[in-house]
């Protein structure tokens, strides 16, 4: 006999977070970047990464490209909700569309001399980081690539003499011939 359904019988259904980088193509006006960042803030949601910049001058628009976790569900809670704000004109989920490039830019500071020192710069040229700025007991490597090589890199430093990070944060662009900003409603 089937029990009847009821909401005390229902499984906690425990998703598991993922990873998205969303691009979000805005109205370049003052105010925009803070009502996007407080509906992060306002319900919870994580920001692990935050870039912004004008990308038209001329149509006075900005990109803002966001790496957040979530459920899937909340994932598309954000997306919905952004896409609802006023001066937004596009939403792309660019891990969803599957097709994109992501690169971050990293400036990693190291503090060493003799074989620390020889060391680091080996895994620098193994990584193609580049020397920005060297004394004789510190090196600042450049180092561009995904999330995941940077953080190798740094994880590789730290027993070398890691002093500090300064870390650009996600830039993804889509694939292929299209823009962005041929959707764009302007």
């Amino acid at each position: 006999m089937n029990q009847p359904a009821s909401a005390y019988f229902i499984e906690d259904r425990h998703d598991p977070n993922e990873t998205h980088t969303l691009t979000v193509l805005v109205q370049n006006e003052p105010g925009v970047l803070a009502r996007v960042i407080g509906l992060f803030s306002g319900r919870g949601y994580n920001i692990e990464s935050l870039t912004v910049s004008e990308t038209e001058s001329k149509k006075h628009l900005s990109r803002i490209t966001i790496v957040t976790t979530g459920t899937p569900m909340v994932i598309e809670q954000i997306k919905h909700q952004l896409d609802r704000m006023v001066p937004v004109y596009q939403v792309v989920d660019m891990t969803q569309a599957g097709r994109s490039i992501e690169r971050e830019l990293a400036m990693v500071k190291v503090r060493g001399t003799g074989e620390h020192r020889v060391e680091a710069l080996r895994m620098a040229d193994a990584f193609r980081a580049r020397v920005i700025d060297a004394t004789i007991e510190s090196l600042v490597f450049e180092i561009t690539g995904n999330t995941g090589k940077i953080n190798q890199f740094v994880d590789l430093m730290r027993p070398l003499g890691l002093v500090e990070v300064s870390r650009t944060g996600v830039a993804a662009i889509g694939r292929g011939p299209e823009g962005m900003q041929s959707h764009a409603g302007t």
